[in-house]
């Protein structure tokens, strides 16, 4: 007789279980921690992050694989009020995602107030009645137990105001699940880390809700993400680094070529990767290279580091910055930089 430990399921039970697989969604004003929760649930960088709003430009699918389930998390860009073309494309997208996936997770910052643009999007979200809905209440390890219990009400109370019955309502601190993998205490760095296990808790809870169906993708996917689209999103993300606020709208990235390097042997190999940076004005132009080229260097530096871990092979990374005169607001110049 084999002895359980009280709470096992059983080989029959676990046999029954049934396997779900199915997309989620997050969603949410610009900056409201997205990406940063995607590649925290994920186990590793899928979603570029920035403390610039407004940065994520692609759905980035981030695969989660479990013994029970699969669950691919869509990462959209802010809905926000837009002002240019790109905005419009960019709101468009976020509103076609929230029609295709089983459960919508929208995103609230708990270091802040419930403010219009989450009004505005919740409203939007009343709207779909069939989608389960989990509230995430991110950034908890910026704030004290009483700020985050006021937030965890004021959340309810929208969604008693709108009709919105949430499915959960789940603080999680995705800062402090990267710091428990790296061996680390949350409470190490202030703020206590509050939520920090609920990364793992709120997987839990969204499994539940995906419908029930085989794996979608294979074992050890982690996105479904081009290289050369993630390679570009790469480069922007450490161009955003400590530009002035008006800048990271202005920054896009095409990666043109990604050539193995010839007549090198296969112990060691190189790739070449050729990508331009577009900014809208010739003004800008300074801002992204620097005194001396010295900041564009360090922005070939840091993405560099980051393509090399994600592809997996030494790079030599060619960087130009060419200007798109208001692409933003140019269909022609929108399609030919990927939006």
């Amino acid at each position: 007789m084999v002895a359980m430990t009280a709470g096992t399921p059983s080989p029959t039970e676990q046999r029954e279980t049934p396997h779900r697989s199915g997309f989620a969604c997050f969603v949410g004003r610009p900056n409201a921690g997205k990406s940063t929760l995607t590649n925290a649930l994920v186990g590793t960088k899928v979603a570029i992050t920035s403390n610039r709003p407004q940065t994520t430009r692609h759905t980035v699918r981030g695969i989660v694989h479990r013994p029970d389930a699969q669950l691919v998390l869509v990462d959209t860009p802010g809905l926000h009020k837009p002002r240019t073309l790109l905005g419009e494309r960019l709101n468009d997208v976020v509103r076609t995602t929230w029609s295709e996936v089983d459960v919508i997770g929208f995103c609230l910052p708990a270091d802040q107030k419930l403010g219009p643009g989450d009004r505005f999007i919740a409203a939007e979200l009343a709207g779909i009645k069939k989608t389960p809905k989990v509230a995430i209440v991110t950034k908890t390890d910026l704030v004290e137990s009483e700020q985050l219990a006021q937030q965890l009400l004021a959340i309810d109370r929208l969604g008693k105001e709108l009709g919105i019955e949430w499915a959960e309502i789940v603080p999680v601190s995705a800062v402090g699940a990267e710091k428990e993998r790296a061996g680390r205490s949350p409470s190490d760095e202030g703020g206590g880390g509050r939520g920090a296990g609920q990364v793992g808790l709120l997987a839990d809870l969204l499994v539940p809700l995906l419908p029930e169906g085989p794996a979608l993708y294979p074992e050890g996917d982690l996105t479904d993400e081009p290289e050369q689209v993630m390679v570009a999103e790469l480069i922007r993300e450490a161009a955003l680094e400590g530009v002035r606020d008006e800048l990271p709208h202005s920054i896009a990235v095409v990666v043109e070529e990604m050539l193995p390097r010839e007549d090198r042997p296969a112990d060691k190999p190189l790739l070449d990767i050729h990508a331009n940076l577009y900014i809208e004005r010739p003004s800008q132009k300074g801002i992204i290279i620097g005194p001396k080229g010295r900041r564009l260097k360090d922005v070939g530096s840091k993405s560099r580091k980051h393509i090399e871990a994600l592809l997996g092979t030494p790079v030599f990374l060619d960087l130009h910055v060419k200007v798109a005169k208001d692409w933003q607001r140019d269909p022609k110049q929108l399609r030919r930089l990927g939006f």
